[in-house]
């Protein structure tokens, strides 16, 4: 007879339990087995609002279907990739990343941008290498398959709320909209939180009532910029919409939280999100992982203002507390995956001259310091860059007032006109920016003035080469993958 047996957290596991874990191993044995004789790289590719993930993995792939775009990609330029062609959706219950969609959008004789992120999708996208070295004329070719898994970034802000009971979250959550920036965006949820009783019993149209007044202050606070928006499914609902899982919000604890009571009802829902939403993500995807990008719409958060800036700069520090970085091995599909390798990218770099690139990694790179400082790598390696998948504007000088002044040209999105302007000077030291963030400016000071305008993609040219235009995307390839080629 077969008993029951106990976790390493001690809880009891049933019979389904045990039998559907051999399942899991038995599975990760075999697809290490396949993955010996043709490696699987799986990239995750994220980022929060408005950072580019799909236009991002669109020229990933195209570039590197055609690389006559992609010379910092040194295994092309030595002529190592003899072929590159799209396989078959490896996982049968992922959506396949709408590739040639997107790509048409962006080709189109009137271009527009593809509709961002809602949901996980993948592709696969195989390389056949030539073998080099001494022993080259004894081995043949070989194939590396890259999974490219795109996935909303608000769902990656969910994974630190695992670590935290309803009652710490709540509490945070709602310090953070009593704050100055955030207060007049919350105004109503706050308001009917206020005239709740958590103590009282459950009434579910109110219950429904505070979960849709939550939903609309996340909203209106990731139009104004902040990152720091979670529960992410608020945003993203999809089929859950209108489910228990999603009908809860931050409430203070009352002094009896019964489980019949309102605080009891909303502290149960919020469980069962992180039970039957946020860990099978975390395993089934996010845990699969081995390399990451991660996209920032750092010039936005500039854009909106100081408030904006510390929020992402916390948003990140609380991303990265969910990574498992370091070095994965051949038993890591048993034992579990780590992140070795995690990139940082700055993106809409063509939004400003090329001159301000230094100042925009530099940015990042010190916006990142303290959630870099607040992980645990051990060994995972890390880099930070500027980049724009999709190159929107192209450059010019101009004479104002006796001085050069460095301009960016592009068609905007809104009406479609041409237009060549300096949307601003990102300052050469980033504390500038970061300073008044920490300290709670609601707007940059004086001598501080930057714009970000919006660009539509640009008209294609008859005699365009392949791939698409872009800034440094083949650098970004050669940190992701340039090891494994």
């Amino acid at each position: 007879m077969i008993k029951a047996q106990k976790s390493s957290k001690g809880k009891r596991l049933g019979i389904a339990d045990i039998a559907d874990q051999i399942a899991r191993v038995i599975d990760d044995t075999q697809s290490g087995a396949k993955e010996l004789m043709e490696p699987v790289l799986r990239i995750g590719v994220t980022g929060l609002s408005r950072a580019g993930k799909t236009v991002f993995i669109t020229s990933l792939v195209a570039n590197l279907l055609d690389r006559s775009r992609m010379p910092g990609l040194q295994a092309e330029a030595e002529g190592r990739i003899s072929a590159t062609f799209l396989q078959p959706q490896p996982d049968d219950t992922i959506p396949r990343f709408a590739y040639e969609a997107h790509l048409r959008a962006l080709n189109a004789p009137a271009p527009f941008w593809p509709d961002s992120t809602s949901s996980i999708s993948q592709l696969r996208l195989s390389l056949r290498l030539r073998p080099v070295g001494l022993l080259r004329s004894m081995r043949g070719q070989r194939v590396v398959h890259i999974d490219i898994v795109d996935y909303p970034g608000e769902w990656l802000l969910d994974l630190p709320l695992l670590k935290q009971s309803y009652e710490q979250w709540s509490a945070q959550a709602l310090a953070l909209a009593a704050t100055p920036a955030r207060h007049a965006l919350a105004t109503d949820w706050l308001a009917q939180t206020d005239d709740a009783a958590p103590g009282a019993a459950l009434d579910e149209p109110q219950a429904q009532a505070l979960a849709a007044a939550f939903t609309a202050y996340l909203l209106a606070a990731r139009g104004a910029g902040f990152s720091n928006c979670a529960p992410g499914r608020f945003l993203l609902p999809g089929d859950l919409k209108g489910s228990p899982a999603l009908t809860f919000a931050p409430l203070p604890r009352p002094a009896k939280a019964r489980s019949s009571t309102l605080y009891g009802a909303f502290e149960r829902r919020f469980e069962a999100y992180k039970k039957q939403i946020i860990k099978p993500f975390f395993r089934d995807h996010f845990a699969r992982i081995d390399r990451q990008i991660v996209l920032v719409d750092a010039l936005g958060a500039i854009d909106s203002g100081p408030a904006a800036v510390d929020d992402l700069r916390a948003a990140l520090s609380e991303i990265l507390t969910s990574f498992r970085p370091g070095k994965n091995h051949i038993l890591s599909r048993i034992t579990g995956k780590r992140v070795e390798k995690i990139l940082f990218a700055a993106t809409k770099a063509d939004h400003i001259h090329h001159s301000q690139h230094p100042r925009l990694t530099a940015f990042l790179e010190a916006l990142l310091t303290e959630a870099k400082d607040a992980a645990n790598w051990k060994g995972a390696e890390t880099e930070a860059l500027s980049l724009a998948a999709l190159r929107a504007t192209v450059e010019q000088s101009t004479r104002h007032e006796g001085e050069v002044l460095e301009l960016v040209r592009g068609r905007l999105q809104d009406g479609g006109k041409e237009v060549a302007l300096h949307p601003g000077d990102l300052p050469a030291d980033p504390a500038r920016l970061l300073t008044p963030a920490r300290q709670g400016a609601l707007v940059w000071p004086g001598d501080i003035s930057y714009h970000l305008p919006v660009f539509a993609p640009p008209k294609p040219l008859d005699a365009a080469p392949h791939g698409l235009a872009h800034i440094r995307m083949d650098k970004a390839a050669a940190f992701l993958l340039g090891d494994k080629l």
